[in-house]
């Protein structure tokens, strides 16, 4: 059966891989390879899953990759020269040479005497010398996955491995290289394991500004020009402060002290008072409505439900789901059941900087 490498926070293993089995009837994880990496097979393969999950992403599940090819590897640097005459001889007749591309690779065995960026030129400068395509590691639109990762027996015998492999070689060896050639955006992230990291900032307030900026981009979501934004529970005041470098004017609300460096800032204004007070204070309509609130994903949800009224007909709105202990996927069907009054569900994502909750985008809904 057709193999796949998935990847998700490994304290949401439950929820992701409910996901894969709901839309993979027949298949099944095979091992995981590191916290929150999986070997799959998949009944479909990776072609007919990603599309599947073009249309309805899941929340939990990060980045997808095929598995082509499978070596063994001998825990050596020879290790390195092997993968990449492999990655000219497998996939060199794959890659489009007019579509810029990158190697991604994940070194999950810490014992492999290499890095990623070791595999990542070897791998990149065999396949450029064979196809002349070029390399792009900010906007590529085709990647060669990369795994890395040790196995246990059982796993091993599930294994499909590439013709060059000898049987000696599949029962001496513990480590080996998956390896999977995708077009970009089937793959559910552009980064290598979904892992989105952000440059720190001089000025930046909190790491949750992390969290706004990873939510724009996976939602595309386009800021009007000197467009108007809510941002309820706003302080320290990171999320107010990157909605600022997008030029929006926000009310930023909450009891609290904003960060001083937000003083002198005349497009925000801060309500020092609680969500619940300023929307009883006849407040004005926002193109956007943000919401990192620390509360019950539910009683979240109702706020935002009655704060509906203040967005605009093209406006959206952006809110965290805080998911602590059991029952997590009652509590998400409940608080989407509660938005779904007022709202249209455009997206639900665990990303890479959420912790334990998911970021829900919304447009309200045309009445």
């Amino acid at each position: 059966m057709p193999q796949i490498i998935l990847t998700c926070d490994p304290d949401f293993n439950d929820l992701a891989l409910d996901e894969f089995r709901r839309d993979s009837v027949y298949g099944a994880p095979v091992a995981e390879l590191a916290p929150g990496v999986w070997l799959a097979e998949c009944d479909d393969g990776f072609w007919g899953l990603a599309e599947s999950w073009q249309a309805k992403p899941p929340i939990f599940v990060r980045h997808l990759c095929p598995v082509d090819a499978v070596l063994p590897l001998t825990g050596t640097p020879d290790d390195i020269p092997g993968l990449a005459a492999l990655a000219a001889a497998e996939f060199a007749a794959a890659l489009d040479p007019d579509l810029a591309y990158s190697v991604q690779s994940r070194v999950l065995d810490t014992e492999l005497p290499f890095k990623p960026f070791d595999l990542n030129i070897a791998l990149s400068g065999s396949l450029t010398e064979a196809t002349g395509a070029v390399v792009d590691v900010r906007d590529p639109a085709q990647v060669l996955s990369v795994v890395a990762a040790r196995l246990d027996e059982d796993a091993r015998s599930r294994l499909t491995f590439h013709a060059s492999s000898t049987a000696a070689d599949v029962i001496r060896n513990t480590q080996y290289a998956f390896m999977g050639l995708s077009p970009t955006h089937l793959n559910l992230s552009d980064w290598a394991g979904g892992v989105r990291r952000f440059a720190r900032e001089d000025g930046q307030i909190s790491r949750a500004e992390f969290k706004l900026l990873e939510a724009l981009e996976v939602f595309r979501i386009d800021l009007p020009p000197r467009g108007v934004a809510l941002d309820l529970g706003a302080a320290p005041g990171g999320w107010t402060r990157v909605l600022r470098q997008r030029e929006q004017y926000v009310t930023a609300v909450d009891p609290a002290e904003l960060d001083p460096r937000l003083a002198d800032d005349k497009a925000i204004r801060h309500k020092r008072m609680t969500a619940e007070e300023y929307l009883a204070d006849e407040p004005d309509e926002f193109d956007l409505i943000v919401n990192d609130m620390r509360m019950d994903a539910r009683d979240s949800a109702r706020l935002m439900v009655a704060y509906s009224r203040q967005l605009y007909r093209h406006g959206l709105a952006l809110m965290t789901f805080k998911l602590p202990g059991t029952e997590r996927k009652q509590i998400i069907d409940h608080a989407f059941g509660i938005l779904r009054q007022r709202y249209e569900i455009l997206g639900a994502r665990q990303l890479f900087h959420n912790r334990s909750e998911i970021t829900v985008a919304m447009m309200g809904k045309r009445s």
